[in-house]
């Protein structure tokens, strides 16, 4: 489980094809932390540690996850959100993100303002997938608050510290992020619609 709460931008060093998989060294400040089997969010996607030294380490996504996520779209220079995996005792400063993608949005409007920025994204609007005012939603990794809610769009406001230390700085209209709706909200959902 994670929180949302990014803890450092690794940069993808190389991208290696071995049949439908793909391996991603990444080189991180986190990378002498990290073990061999350990779970670690990229761009909110749960992956695998399977190689690691003092810089850099390496992670496999395979087809389903590529099909599913913007992992299958990264070039060698990208930057990637990650977080480790929580620890039990842990504060929840986030909220519950389980690393499981739901899909993917487009970015369809980024505002500057005064301190601050907004960003639009347009998503499918399967009757699971919603997001409410005020409530949660996962972009990229990141743990937002939705404002402006719609049936297939919605935004967030991003603060400085988030801009600047996530790959929100790099976020222009028409990239594709990944999202991972409230677990709650889900469960919610698909209750009410068994009615």
């Amino acid at each position: 489980m994670f929180t949302g709460i990014i803890e450092a931008i690794a940069k993808v060093n190389a991208l290696t094809k071995e049949g439908d998989n793909l391996h991603i060294k990444l080189e991180s400040k986190l990378a002498a932390t990290l073990k061999i089997d350990q779970s670690v969010a990229h761009n909110g996607v749960c992956l695998t540690v399977v190689s690691c030294d003092t810089t850099h380490y390496t992670v496999t996504a395979i087809q389903e996850t590529l099909d599913k996520t913007n992992l299958g779209l990264l070039k060698v220079g990208d930057l990637i959100n990650i977080e480790r995996a929580m620890q039990l005792g842990d504060r929840l400063d986030g909220h519950i993100v389980q690393g499981h993608v739901d899909q993917t949005a487009l970015c369809i409007a980024a505002e500057t303002l005064d301190g601050s920025w907004t960003y639009t994204f347009e998503y499918d609007s399967k009757p699971h997938n919603i997001t409410i005012e005020k409530g949660s939603i996962t972009v990229n990794g990141v743990s937002l608050t939705v404002v402006n809610s719609k049936e297939n769009q919605f935004s967030v406001a991003i603060i400085p510290y988030t801009f600047e230390n996530t790959n929100f700085k790099d976020l222009q209209v028409g990239k594709t992020v990944n999202l991972e709706f409230d677990v709650i909200g889900k469960y919610i959902s698909k209750l009410y619609l068994k009615r």
